[in-house]
Parts: C-alpha cells; sequence; structure tokens
C-alpha cells in the first residue's frame, strides 16, 4: 500500500487568465506513438510512495482524495497522466500557489524493481491575502478591493471580504466557503452583504442587506444550487423627476425565498464559444419561509453553438420568464424581469423595453428573448494566430417582449458588428443595429451600441 508523508508548505495570489488564444479553442491531434513510448506504455510498474512536500496548516486527510488515483496507475504514461490530473486538483483546491510533480524510482527497503516514487512539491498560499482589481458586469464597471483568508482550517475552507465600488453598485459582503473533501463540486457557502444600486432607467434606487446560504452538488451531467436568501430590502426614488408608479414602490420590504438553479455546461469556452451548448433553469419561492413578499418566479436560459466552415461558429440562444405573484399584493418592482440593451435584444436603451410610466420603465412579469448569431473571422485575418484571434465579425437578429402576462409582437433588431474577447473573462460588443420593430414605450438606440459584459443573448 502507499503512504503519503507531509512536511512544511507557504503562499502567493493565484494568476488570472491571460489574453490570447485559449486552450480550448484548439484543435489537438494525437502524435503517433514513438516505439519508445509503446514500451513504456506497456511496462508495468508499481507506485509504492506519494509524498507531499511543503505542507504547513493543511490536513493531510484533504489531500489523499485528490491523489488517490495515482496509486491505481499500471505503467509508465498512466502514471505521468494521473500525476498530472492530481495536480490540477490540488490546484483548483486555491490554497497552494504551486504544485510541482517528481517520478523516481523507488527508495527503501520494500523497494520493488518495478516500484515508484511520485513526490508533490507543493507551496501553500499566504494565510491572508489581498487583491485590488477592476470586474466587467452586463454594460457596468467596477472597481473591487478583496481580502482572503484561504484554507483557514486546513481543509480547503475560504472565508473572503470584499468591497466593490462601480458605476451604478456599490456593495461590501462577506463570504465563508467550504468544499467537500474529496468532491470539491459539492460545497457550502454563508454570505452577508449590503448592495447599494442605482438603476436610472426606473429612476430607482435600492438599498438590499441580506443573508444567504448556498449548497452546491453535481447530479450526473447537471450542477444545483440550493439556496435560502432573507434580505431587507429599501427602495427610493433617485430623482425628483420619478413617476408617481416608481413612488408607489417606495418603501422597506422584507424578501425571504428559497431557489433551485441547474446547469448544463458543455460549452468549450463561457465568453465566445466555439462548440457545445448551455442550459440554465432557475425556481424561486418567496413568502413561505417568511417575509412580506410572496411570489413564484421561473426562468431560463438556452444556447447551442456549432462550429462552420473557414472559423465560423453559429450561435442560437433563448430566454424566457415569468412571475407569478402569491396572493392579493402585486409584485414588486424589484422582482421584475427587464430587458433590452447592448447584452439582450440590441439596439435598444438599457432595460427599456415593456411597461413603462412617465419614462420610467416598471419591468415586467413575463418575458421571451431569443437570438441568432453567426461569429466569422476578421476579413482577411489580420493578426491571424496571435492578437487577431481575439476579434470576431458578428451578424446578428434579436427578438424579445416583455410583458405583464399579455403577450403581444415584440421589438426586434438585427445587424452586424465587431466582438472582442477579453480572455475568459469578459467581452466586448461594437454593434451596428437597426430595431425592425417596437411597440410604443420603447425606447430604441439605433446605430452604433456598445455593449461589455460577460453574459449575452
Amino acid at each position: 500500500m502507499g503512504t503519503v508523508h507531509a512536511r512544511s508548505l507557504d503562499p502567493l495570489p493565484m494568476q488570472g487568465p491571460e489574453l490570447g488564444v485559449q486552450a480550448d479553442d484548439l484543435d489537438l491531434v494525437e502524435p503517433e506513438h514513438e516505439p519508445q513510448q509503446e514500451v513504456l506504455e506497456n511496462k508495468d510498474v508499481v507506485v509504492q510512495h506519494v509524498h507531499i512536500d511543503g505542507l504547513g496548516r493543511t490536513k493531510e486527510d484533504v489531500l489523499t482524495y485528490e491523489i488517490a488515483d495515482v496509486f491505481r496507475a499500471k505503467n509508465l504514461i498512466d502514471v505521468m497522466k494521473k500525476s498530472h490530473d492530481a495536480r490540477q486538483k490540488l490546484l483548483r483546491l486555491g490554497i497552494f500557489r504551486q504544485v510541482e510533480v517528481v517520478i523516481d524510482t523507488a527508495e527503501g527497503e520494500d523497494a520493488l524493481p518495478n516500484g515508484l516514487d511520485v513526490t508533490f512539491e507543493v507551496k501553500e498560499l499566504r494565510r491572508m491575502t489581498g487583491s485590488y482589481n477592476t470586474m466587467v458586469g452586463n454594460n457596468e464597471g467596477s472597481m473591487v478591493l478583496g481580502l482572503k483568508l484561504p484554507n483557514v482550517f486546513g481543509r480547503a475552507e475560504k472565508l473572503t471580504f470584499q468591497f466593490s465600488y462601480g458605476t451604478k453598485e456599490t456593495s461590501y459582503g462577506l463570504s465563508f466557503f467550504k468544499p467537500q473533501p474529496g468532491h470539491f463540486e459539492r460545497n457550502f457557502s454563508i454570505n452577508l452583504y449590503k448592495v447599494t444600486g442605482q438603476f436610472p432607467w426606473s429612476s430607482l434606487r435600492e438599498t438590499d442587506r441580506g443573508i444567504s446560504t448556498e449548497i452546491s452538488f453535481p447530479i450526473w451531467k447537471t450542477n444545483h444550487t440550493l439556496k435560502w436568501e432573507g434580505v431587507w430590502r429599501e427602495l427610493g426614488c433617485l430623482a425628483r423627476t420619478a413617476s408617481f408608479a416608481v413612488r408607489e414602490e417606495s418603501g422597506h420590504s422584507l424578501k425571504s425565498s428559497l431557489s433551485h438553479a441547474m446547469v448544463i455546461d458543455t460549452r468549450n469556452s463561457p465568453i465566445l464559444p466555439k462548440r457545445g451548448a448551455l442550459l440554465k433553469i432557475n425556481q424561486e419561492l418567496a413568502g413561505y419561509t417568511g417575509g412580506d413578499a410572496s411570489f413564484l418566479k421561473e426562468d431560463f436560459e438556452i444556447q447551442l453553438n456549432r462550429r462552420l466552415l473557414w472559423d465560423s461558429v453559429l450561435s442560437a440562444s433563448l430566454w424566457g420568464g415569468m412571475l407569478l405573484a402569491i396572493g392579493d399584493k402585486p409584485t414588486s418592482i424589484a422582482d421584475r424581469f427587464y430587458l433590452g440593451g447592448p447584452t439582450s435584444v440590441r439596439g435598444f436603451s438599457m432595460y427599456s423595453i415593456g411597461p413603462q410610466s412617465e419614462g420610467d420603465y416598471l419591468g415586467g412579469e413575463a418575458y421571451w428573448a431569443g437570438g441568432l448569431h453567426l461569429y466569422t473571422p476578421l476579413p482577411f485575418r489580420p493578426g491571424r494566430g496571435g492578437f487577431g484571434d481575439l476579434f470576431r465579425t458578428h451578424f446578428f437578429l434579436n427578438a424579445g417582449n416583455l410583458c405583464n402576462l399579455n403577450y403581444g409582437e415584440g421589438p426586434r433588431a438585427h445587424l452586424t458588428g465587431i466582438v472582442l474577447r477579453l480572455g475568459n473573462i469578459a467581452r466586448l460588443e461594437l454593434n451596428y443595429c437597426i430595431p425592425m420593430g417596437v411597440q410604443s414605450g420603447d425606447r430604441i438606440c439605433d446605430g452604433v451600441q456598445f455593449g461589455a459584459g460577460i453574459r449575452f443573448l
């Protein structure tokens, strides 16, 4: 049987994704096996010992799950592959700044002729790390200051404090995250937060103070999240010119809700995928665990991507949702859906589709939106193989509608543009839009429109 040995360890913040061609974008071709490699593949070996050098506060038992497969390797090539997989699992824990693998012949009195020792040389993160960066949300930016205590109790737990100051939102929060040993995708988190946001399309200001707990876990090819959230919401007018409908919504409310989210994601990239599909389904039930907001909210997102000739990609997406009030009290402006803008139905101003009062958009209780996109390389392929591969020409057709459960002909927009991918962090779009169908009250943005975000229709 193999044994695990431990010594001591130290730190450094994790590196972010780099700009450039992502590994998932490459079509890898398996090299032909050389005769010498075939000999190595067929030679039986036994992994006798696995050492982990550099441990300090990390508990050994949490790492045994991550390296267990190394003992099952039967030949040298298999040892190398399983050791690489184990290294990736150790890095995924977020407690090491560096992990190196050394494979050598077994030593000691019990050493077998075909025995191997595998050593993982690790360096732990500092007990406390700080960060300063900027984030790109859906058509807004923010400055983020963070303080993180990784591996608080030695089993990959994480305590995080984050302060964010943005163009439309200011927030701070304290979060605790704990994964299940051996199953990092199964985890538990608890969050305390305060968020103050401005919504100029509704002349609304909202301050949320809340607590939430989440449990995430996989089932077959799906990932699920169960969440409870209790939030005290304060709504107010952003300007003196706010409509009476918005003033009516002002005041305090308490929401306590249970929600469930399911995700299936086979895309090769979340920002600008070339293949694969995405399915997201969310349900939220408020009112049965307390609070004065009572509703059932359902929404979904579907995206399909297919690679075509000449490095082109055809993408289709569909969003939809419905909000049903429970009891006699109407739904709140804070819970309704919003639609329109450069990240959803292009060619319209931000969230300016659907019901409105005196120029203030009130959101809707039901919506749908669809998009058909063709992404192609830039004409003549400037910068091919490097910086030029970050850019794509974008042809699209969008359609959608948002209302209060009485459907009609929705707005449409189509045109062309350019898409820039910022690594696997976000993407920028510069589009020229022509709205083809508009309902009364919708605010269009025909011509050039700029969008920045991580979630696009």
